[in-house]
């Protein structure tokens, strides 16, 4: 279960490595948010798609990777477009800014929810697990990101932007066999 988690959790704290080099300077709420967001979603996938059982398990598994490399593709875009910008960009930790990262990084667990229900695996301590080992790591991915982006914020937002569209398109083509 220990890698498993980890696993789920490497895309949500490589966002969060990039959330904290657009936010410069961080605090302790920084890192409470991000771990929030990213944490409870890799619990609340698993358990959405254990409850959805084997009915929608074609349907999500043949669709999550083309969900995850849209959602991820827009982010990055929109991570280096606004790196060019003058103005603070690309450091909200709102709702708006959070959400669809949230999802984007999650939706891989709710196919590995579907398949908990045909493992006999006690759900609650399993997505609970999921999640809180998520959210350490991106509460520590804030952090990170932030120590090494202070001086090169724009580079960073593009930077950024740019791993989270590869992230997609790995995701993509994994999922349609290219990468093994």
């Amino acid at each position: 279960m220990f890698i498993l988690a980890v696993g789920l959790a490497m895309d949500a704290f490589a966002v969060s490595i990039c959330k904290g080099l657009s936010l410069g300077r961080t605090r302790l709420g920084h890192c409470v948010t991000a771990g929030v967001y990213f944490g409870g979603f890799q619990a609340l996938m698993p358990l959405v798609g254990y409850l959805l059982g084997i009915r929608f398990q074609v349907l999500i598994q043949s669709i999550d990777h083309w969900i995850a490399f849209v959602l991820l593709f827009i982010i990055g875009f929109n991570m280096i477009r606004e790196a060019r910008e003058e103005e603070e960009c690309s450091a909200a930790m709102d709702f708006r800014a959070m959400l669809p990262l949230a999802v984007a990084t999650s939706i891989d667990a709710l196919a590995v929810g579907v398949t908990f229900a045909f493992l006999n695996v006690d759900i609650v301590p399993a997505v609970t697990f999921i999640g809180v080992v998520t959210f350490v790591m991106s509460a520590a991915g804030i952090k990170i990101g932030s120590a090494f982006g202070i001086r090169y914020k724009a580079k960073a937002e593009i930077l950024g932007g740019a791993v989270l569209i590869l992230m997609g398109l790995k995701i993509l083509l994994e999922h349609l066999g290219f990468l093994s």
